[in-house]
Parts: structure tokens; C-alpha cells; sequence
């Protein structure tokens, strides 16, 4: 028995070692140039021992898109959800998203917008997986706002999708003109209207954020 979890421990520990490589190289040249020779090669490792823990290609992309999800809830949506539910929390999780493009948790930027670039127009399991990654931060940030709604920190009249549509253009717009450019200005944009939409929204008297 004591054989049996040695080796799955050893697997275990080869897969998160592939897939910290993994969510590297897809970042920054997509989903498809992940191979299992590659990975072979770069990690000293057999073909046929990263082949057994995925199983085909395909698997092991899905695999990527998991891992990354893990990443990324772990440096930003955990966090956020440590402030009170209301505006702060709402500035939080854009500050965190921000901050998790521009530190390079990922060497290409944020992992989710490269693949809805690489998969938008392609069928199957990646696209659709692609789909429910987007779907999915959407669902949250507009949570997040009918959180701060219902706190009464936001206009009782605010329209919960378009608000959220707003934020996540910003967002993800920084994050492109950061990579394509090599220079963080449009971060501090992304801040500068992300803070005036929520001054916009946000009920009288709510604190709010201060960008300088």
C-alpha cells in the first residue's frame, strides 16, 4: 500500500510540475503549442510518463485551462471576497484583476483573454471551456455588484450588466495594450475609469476610491 501512494504522490507531483510549465507556454503562444514532446523535453521527463497523466493532447489543455482558473481564483477572487460586500470589495477585485495582469501571474498576461482570442471563433471542448471561463468572471463580477447594490452602497437604479460589461472592458483592455506595448500606462487608465464609473454609480455618501 505504501508503494501504491508513493506513486501516486509521484504523479502528483509530476502533474502540478507540467502544469505550472503548462500555463506558462500558453500564455504567452496559446493552448496549441502545448505538446507532449515538448513538455518531455523541457522537464527531463519520459513522453510516455506525461502522456499517462493526461491521457491525449486535448486533456492536457483542459487540464491548462483548470489550472489556471485554480491560479487565478487563488490571487484574485479569494482575496476580494475578504472585504465587506458593497463598493469596496467591487474596487478590490478590479485592483487584484489589475495587479494579476500587470505582475505577470501569467508571462503572457491574463491566461483567459488569450484563449477566448485563440478559441473564439473554433468549436469543441476548448472553446466551449473558453465560453465558460468568460461566462463564469462575468456571472461574478456582476455578483459582485448586486452585492454593493444591495448594500444599498450602489444606486438602486443601476443596471448590474452594464456595469460590469464597463469594468471588464477596462480590465481586459489594459491588459492587452500592456502586453502588445510592453508599459504599464494603461493600467493606471483602467483605474482612473473604473474609480469615475463607480463614482458614478455609487450611492451618496458611500467612500470611494481615490486614484492619484
Amino acid at each position: 500500500m505504501t508503494r501504491v501512494d508513493g506513486r501516486v504522490e509521484r504523479g502528483n507531483r509530476t502533474r502540478r510540475l507540467v502544469l505550472r510549465r503548462t500555463v506558462e507556454i500558453a500564455s504567452v503562444e496559446g493552448l496549441e503549442a502545448l505538446t507532449v514532446g515538448r513538455l518531455a523535453t523541457e522537464l527531463e521527463l519520459s513522453k510516455s510518463g506525461v502522456f499517462a497523466l493526461f491521457g491525449s493532447k486535448q486533456e492536457l489543455q483542459l487540464a491548462t485551462v483548470r489550472e489556471a482558473g485554480r491560479i487565478f481564483t487563488e490571487r484574485v477572487l479569494r482575496p476580494a471576497a475578504e472585504t465587506p460586500a458593497g463598493v469596496g470589495r467591487l474596487w478590490r477585485l478590479c485592483e487584484l484583476w489589475l495587479e494579476y495582469s500587470r505582475g505577470r501571474v501569467f508571462p503572457g498576461g491574463c491566461f483567459f483573454y488569450g484563449v477566448m482570442a485563440e478559441y473564439d471563433a473554433r468549436s469543441g471542448p476548448l472553446h466551449d471551456a473558453a465560453v465558460r471561463a468568460q461566462r463564469d468572471w462575468s456571472a461574478y463580477v456582476e455578483r459582485t455588484i448586486e452585492e454593493a447594490r444591495t448594500a444599498g452602497e450602489l444606486r438602486a437604479g443601476t443596471d448590474v450588466g452594464q456595469l460590469a460589461f464597463e469594468l471588464v472592458a477596462l480590465l481586459e483592455t489594459a491588459n492587452a495594450l500592456s502586453v502588445l506595448h510592453e508599459e504599464e500606462t494603461a493600467y493606471r487608465r483602467a483605474r482612473v475609469g473604473i474609480a469615475a464609473r463607480l463614482r458614478s454609480a455609487a450611492e451618496d455618501g458611500v467612500p470611494l476610491p481615490q486614484v492619484t
